[in-house]
């Protein structure tokens, strides 16, 4: 299988510092302040394998909690605004989720509002797109 794209040549360690940039900019984008945490999982290196030994991607999980109900409401809004003014494009929006698309930065976001539980959170899931690391042996590094 071939990807539609060319991956960018990039090694695990840089790679992860982009993720988590993106990360933070969705994280000013919501605009409220809350507990940032990330579960166990943090950041996962996954292998691109059936595209090519050397291709990885990155997907960084974490969320937001410990807010009011209208906090979590207006994260959700500030965050629908706020994608398209800074170039992504929103494929899903509903109350309690968005998914989006970063074409020029490659990366993928999907956000769940978990509003109706004891302990509320935003859940990010921030994803690159596949990754050409400089040898095999940093790929497996991960």
């Amino acid at each position: 299988m071939e990807l539609p794209y060319t991956p960018e040549r990039m090694d695990p360690d840089p790679a992860r510092a982009k993720t988590r940039e993106v990360s933070g900019r969705l994280l000013e984008m919501v605009a409220v302040k809350g507990k940032v945490t990330e579960p166990r999982t943090g950041m996962s290196f996954v292998v691109c394998d059936e595209y090519g030994q050397d291709l990885y991607a990155l997907q960084h999980r974490w969320s937001v909690g410990g807010m009011t109900s209208d906090q979590y409401e207006a994260g959700m809004q500030n965050l629908r605004k706020a994608l398209g003014e800074y170039g992504w494009k929103i494929s899903k929006v509903s109350p309690e989720e968005i998914r989006a698309t970063n074409e020029t930065e490659h990366f993928f976001v999907e956000v769940i509002s978990h509003t109706a539980t004891p302990e509320p959170t935003l859940d990010f899931s921030v994803s690159s797109r596949c990754y050409r690391a400089a040898s095999h042996a940093a790929a497996n590094e991960g």
